[in-house]
């Protein structure tokens, strides 16, 4: 597949990751309700129009599933942290989170975005220590990475990865925007996917 990705297309979407089908492979993107998901999936597919950004933070409710090659899946979560709604409607999406990330035996990987510029908050440990617990594979991606400035770049990479117990290669740096970082991490997810 030259272009891997590229036919990334809408599949449906659950309240209830126990009425979402099988697949062959899946992978799910986690994160903010700010940190540009819906952007980032855009750029990973090349398609503008792949998953719906808004300016309102919290506008993914569901589990949204997206097929690429034969029964492979990108999946969008709802963001957590500043998504607006009822407080028992946050913690449905709490529960509809956890239910899939441990309900599904084809997962490969969970990309856990954070903010480049404003580093790993609170909210996102709490996701990654329960990813660890749980021993669920998660990679962490540094979103927005063109907002630090050239001067800041190296430091602020080393910040977020020690902040996080990691080495600053271990953490992907994109662009959605910009497209720094998108080649690779396109590759990395059709590869966890068995694309390419």
């Amino acid at each position: 597949m030259a272009q891997p990705l590229r036919d990334a297309h809408f599949l449906t979407s659950a309240a209830d990751a126990k009425n979402l089908g099988v697949c062959f492979a899946e992978v799910a993107f986690v994160g903010r309700s700010n940190v540009g998901k819906s952007s980032l999936l855009n750029a990973l597919a090349q398609h503008t129009q792949l998953a719906r950004v808004s300016k309102t933070p919290g506008r993914t409710r569901l589990i949204n599933v997206f097929v690429t090659g034969p029964d492979r899946w990108i999946v969008d979560l709802p963001g957590y942290g500043f998504a607006t709604g009822p407080v028992a409607e946050k913690a449905k999406w709490q529960e509809m989170i956890e239910g899939y990330l441990t309900g599904r035996k084809t997962l490969r990987m969970v990309y856990v975005l954070v903010d480049a510029e404003v580093g790993a908050t609170k909210l996102d440990h709490q996701m990654i220590d329960w990813l660890r617990h749980t021993e669920i594979p998660c990679r962490i991606v540094a979103t927005k990475c063109d907002k630090v400035k050239p001067s800041r770049q190296l430091a602020q990479r080393r910040d977020v990865a020690a902040s996080l117990m990691l080495q600053p290669t271990d953490i992907a740096w994109v662009s959605s925007s910009k497209g720094t970082g998108m080649t690779d991490l396109r590759m990395e997810v059709a590869g966890l996917l068995s694309l390419v």
